[in-house]
């Protein structure tokens, strides 16, 4: 099933007045395709090695605070895109992304990195040896001209027939959305897992299992194990049953915090002037760590 519910985080639109807001000039122009690539699966589910893709970053103590509630840490960024084993749990933060900091922490890695309901999944023939890292990155010629390519190139390396692919913050979900059609057109089938509707439909992905929850817990509710493995399943389905590009499932997940959590969300009219203020200063440090970095 598809279709936008009216209770839905207007993401696109919702970033795009907020940024004006904050005082930049031209909005944002997302990624947005009318044809749609799909690979089914090569064999049965029980015989293929899916893999993850995920825009966490690994934890470095030396890029300042990343754990659980930390605010938003540019230096803790990422841009190529790396690999990590799968045979032990990495320790993967989400503190450099644009989550929702006001109903979640990231306390949590499974309800972003669903390595864990994998591993425990009986349905699968094997985890790839591999999990794959992809950049959160505004330029979609760059996403999609150098980080894509490698995705796909790492992923037949490791034979891989599947891949799950988990963003967190608005950008994120267009990256993997963009990396999704990449690996379809390769003839690697995927599944995206996201929270941001509007996008990854705009966009245009083959499959999609939409969790109505706060940026940051695509994989399922933080601190429940139950419901990760209820999205896994649910992702898991949709690679068995999509017959056909724009295969849409909404996970039955709720989130069990402030009910009017989708009003918040880069919500202008929720803002004070002097607290735009101070995230527009904030925005702009977070550029020049950016570029520092990127320098480097």
């Amino acid at each position: 099933m598809s279709g936008r519910a009216r209770y839905d985080v207007p993401y696109m639109e919702r970033t795009r007045r907020y940024y004006q807001a904050l005082g930049y000039g031209e909005p944002y122009r997302w990624a947005f395709f009318e044809d749609v690539p799909f690979a089914p699966l090569p064999k049965s589910l029980a015989d293929c090695t899916v893999a993850i893709v995920t825009t966490a970053a690994p934890f470095r103590p030396e890029c300042g605070d990343q754990g659980p509630g930390a605010p938003y840490n540019a230096a803790a960024k990422f841009y190529e895109v790396y690999s990590g084993s799968t045979d032990r749990m990495p320790d993967l933060r989400i503190s450099h992304v644009a989550i929702d900091r006001d109903h979640t922490t990231g306390e949590d890695i499974g309800s972003y990195f669903p390595l864990a309901a994998l591993t425990r999944s009986d349905r699968i023939g094997a985890v790839s040896p591999r999990f794959h890292g992809l950049p959160t990155n505004r330029s979609q010629r760059h996403t999609m001209e150098v980080d894509c390519p490698e995705v796909v190139r790492r992923c037949r390396e490791d034979g891989v027939d599947a891949v799950i692919l988990v963003p967190n913050c608005p950008v994120c979900h267009q990256s993997v959305s963009l990396c999704a059609r990449a690996l379809e057109e390769a003839g690697i089938a995927t599944v995206v897992m996201g929270c941001a509707h509007d996008i990854v439909e705009h966009v245009g992905v083959p499959r999609f299992l939409f969790s109505d929850l706060p940026l940051g817990n695509a994989a399922g509710l933080p601190g429940n194990a139950a419901s990760q493995d209820l999205a896994l399943g649910l992702t898991l389905d949709l690679l068995e049953s999509a017959t056909e590009p724009r295969t849409t499932v909404r996970a039955p997940l709720e989130w069990p915090g402030a009910a009017d959590w989708r009003e918040d969300y880069c919500n202008i009219d929720r803002l004070s002037p002097e607290e735009l203020e101070r995230r527009r200063a904030a925005f702009d440090e977070g550029k020049q760590i950016a570029r520092g970095l990127r320098a480097s």
